[in-house]
């Protein structure tokens, strides 16, 4: 484990405001793993609040110089203050306070990124530059525009899900091959299931927020399976359209549950013997499970009010993965019979 600066001191410091899932999973990567892979979800999920909290060209702008500063170009502590100066200034004054602080401390996190070693900082640099770009292109698609809310078709919903996951899939999988030679040696099996890990947690993120999406005037889901139901983005909420609305999100809880069968497979082709990487996976992959089937058929998906899964929940997924993290077998039984309930 790197000994804490205070730049890493401030990245173990916000990731709990900002994602309670990786805050519980990061710490069980073993190091030097584990600070390589916090400090890029934080730079990542810098990206994400770009993305999700400034309105207009700026958004693009920002991205794409998130994503030179990923590179630590010359100059770049300079560049950092202005960047996170402009930031502050246009985000959304409705942006979660965490975020916020996240965005201010981008500095911190670049710092913490260059206290690693080359080829951790090249990985984040690639994914921060495939991501940015991709949210440059495919966010203004996501907002009300001239074709109205909504994505034209599954295949580009699955496209942004690449932008703003899969990528991350990708890092994630360098990043572990980086670190275990093991996992290096079975790259050829990882490496094609990556992106679809990234897309299942993805995807379910999108279909458990679509109300909370809708009403901040986005939506990610395609509109040609929303029209097959008789729907558009701007008509699913309403009360009459709640049977036509729930088919439809049914659709799509379906082509989320194949993206985790592949993300399940993913998970089954890491090295036995590395608990930590594979518990790291399997938490956010099962508590994705969960989470769907909490969502299918669920009107409440639909009304005000997040819906997720429970403290409990939460306990049982991890306690029962720490038990069977290295037991194949047990593991496939799990997943089958969690997994049953929901559409193939």
């Amino acid at each position: 484990m790197l000994n804490d600066s205070s730049a890493l001191a401030f990245c173990r410091e916000v990731l709990p405001a900002v994602s309670r899932t990786f805050a519980l999973n990061i710490p069980v990567l073993p190091a030097p793993l584990d600070t390589a892979v916090l400090v890029a979800y934080l730079l990542c999920r810098i990206a994400d609040t770009l993305e999700d909290e400034v309105q207009g060209p700026a958004s693009a702008v920002l991205l794409a110089q998130l994503a030179r500063l990923s590179t630590l170009p010359e100059g770049w502590r300079e560049d950092a203050r202005r960047f996170t100066q402009e930031a502050a200034r246009v985000l959304r004054a409705q942006a979660p306070a965490a975020e916020v602080r996240l965005v201010e401390g981008t500095g911190q996190v670049l710092e913490a990124l260059g206290e690693h070693a080359a080829p951790v900082r090249e990985h984040v640099a690639t994914c921060l530059r495939l991501m940015t770009e991709g949210m440059g292109r495919m966010g203004s698609k996501g907002r009300a525009s001239g074709g109205g809310l909504g994505l034209d078709s599954l295949e580009e919903t699955l496209e942004y899900c690449y932008y703003v996951a899969g990528t991350v899939g990708e890092m994630l999988t360098r990043l572990f091959e980086w670190y275990s030679p093991e996992v290096a040696r079975r790259a050829r099996t990882l490496e094609p299931r990556s992106v679809a890990f990234g897309n299942a947690l993805q995807l379910t993120n999108i279909l458990k927020d679509v109300r909370e999406d809708l009403e901040r005037g986005f939506c990610w889901l395609p509109r040609t399976v929303l029209a097959e139901h008789g729907l558009t983005p701007e008509a699913l909420l309403e009360p009459g359209n709640r049977g036509a609305a729930l088919e439809a999100h049914g659709r799509l809880v379906a082509v989320a549950h194949r993206e985790l069968r592949q993300a399940f497979e993913y998970v089954m082709g890491l090295p036995r013997e590395e608990h930590g990487i594979r518990l790291f996976c399997l938490w956010p992959l099962f508590l994705a499970v969960m989470t769907l089937r909490k969502l299918y058929g669920n009107g409440r998906v639909l009304e005000p009010g997040p819906v997720k899964v429970s403290r409990r929940t939460v306990k049982w997924v991890v306690a029962a993965t720490k038990l069977l993290v290295a037991r194949d077998g047990a593991l496939k039984l799990m997943f089958a019979a969690l997994t049953a309930p929901l559409p193939a």
